[in-house]
């Protein structure tokens, strides 16, 4: 069976002119599209959060400072009492004032009936508008990412890169399972009509800090 295996996969490669070395072939692939931004950060920011507005996220920019005081705002503006946060972010970003629920401790009715959760992320695409976690610490389970209705994501300035390959360069040596959120989840019918919540969280909010 093995030696009929790659008889037929031989025949293949053949085929498509393939050497035996996978690796040169993949190092022979032209790569003449843009690998690196040519923005500066101050625009490189001003993009992300272009673009996170266009998908209808909310985004509130803020000083490391004041980040506590900027998630209790939110979380109260948005009348959200069962928060769950993701393990190992750290207390310095959270309000004293709020009773988080540790992501350890959440139990999937909890997930499911939360009015939302609070992580932190690995980085930031400027031009996608994209916000990648790789489920480290503070960035939760996968779970936590997709059963509440809302997330709020902590995005550090110094996270936000402006291009996709900048972005697979930072998680290349990040654990296999990576997230990437666009904004809240979508998608449509074949009538066009659009359902926000159906592949994870209704709404995200993210805060910027500069």
């Amino acid at each position: 069976m093995t030696d009929s295996r790659e008889a037929i996969l031989e025949r293949i490669r053949a085929g498509l002119g393939a050497s035996a070395d996978p690796a040169l072939d993949y190092a022979a692939i032209p790569r003449d599209y843009i690998r690196a931004g040519r923005l500066d950060s101050e625009d490189r920011l001003h993009m992300l959060i272009e673009r996170l507005r266009d998908y209808d996220t909310h985004v509130v920019e803020s000083d490391m400072a004041s980040v506590p005081e900027t998630i209790l705002t939110i979380l109260r503006n948005n009348g959200q009492k069962k928060v769950i946060v993701a393990d190992g972010l750290p207390p310095l970003h959270l309000p004293q004032e709020f009773n988080f629920l540790p992501e350890r401790q959440a139990t999937i009715q909890d997930l499911d009936d939360c009015d939302g959760i609070v992580t932190l992320c690995t980085v930031a695409i400027a031009w996608t508008g994209t916000i990648g976690l790789t489920h480290g610490p503070g960035e939760g389970a996968r779970r936590l990412t997709l059963l509440p209705d809302r997330h709020l994501c902590i995005v550090r300035a110094g996270q936000v890169v402006e291009t996709v390959p900048e972005a697979i360069e930072r998680l290349a040596s990040s654990t296999p399972l990576v997230t990437l959120i666009s904004g809240p989840s979508a998608t449509a019918d074949i009538e066009m009509t659009r359902i926000r919540g159906v592949h994870g969280p209704r709404s995200l909010d993210v805060v910027l800090v500069r």
